[in-house]
């Protein structure tokens, strides 16, 4: 079943692609709940004209999008957490612990948008990458250490 996305969906598209997905799927979520319709002929030479007429509007998004990722370019990140004395983490760090650190750092960053590469369940050096537009995203590093007692 092809499908017009409404709004960005993680691991299926961005908002105003084109997509296939399964008919369950589409008929039982995604169009009911107004994140999708389906791509008739119509709808898509609507998109289309939507398309042409938002492209300078598209072109800012993502020239703001660069500019936020030229600014995490040189963002380092510290997060402190409890560690048993063997060096393994309480739990783990995810995207919710980044997106927090970014805040205190004046980004206000989606954690949605956060991807940590591999679990975090000991201290040490890792990456996220933060997806910021279809086609900007940039990787932040960080250093998970142990908190103060």
């Amino acid at each position: 079943m092809e499908i017009i996305l409404k709004e960005d969906i993680a691991n299926l598209g961005y908002k105003n692609d084109i997509v296939t997905v399964k008919s369950g799927y589409g008929r039982n979520y995604l169009i009911p709940t107004g994140k999708a319709v389906i791509a008739s002929p119509s709808a898509k030479k609507m998109l289309a004209e939507d398309l042409k007429q938002r492209a300078h509007k598209l072109e800012k998004i993502k020239k703001d999008a660069e500019e936020l990722a030229a600014k995490l370019e040189n963002v380092a990140l510290t997060i402190a957490t409890k560690v048993s004395a063997t060096g393994t983490i309480f739990g783990s760090v995810n995207n919710i612990q980044i997106a927090e650190e970014l805040a205190k750092k004046g980004f206000d960053i989606d954690r949605k948008i956060i991807v940590v590469k591999e679990a975090v369940k000991e201290i040490g050096q890792y990456k996220a990458l933060v997806k910021l537009h279809k086609e900007v995203s940039v990787e932040i590093p960080f250093e998970v250490v142990a908190e103060e007692a």
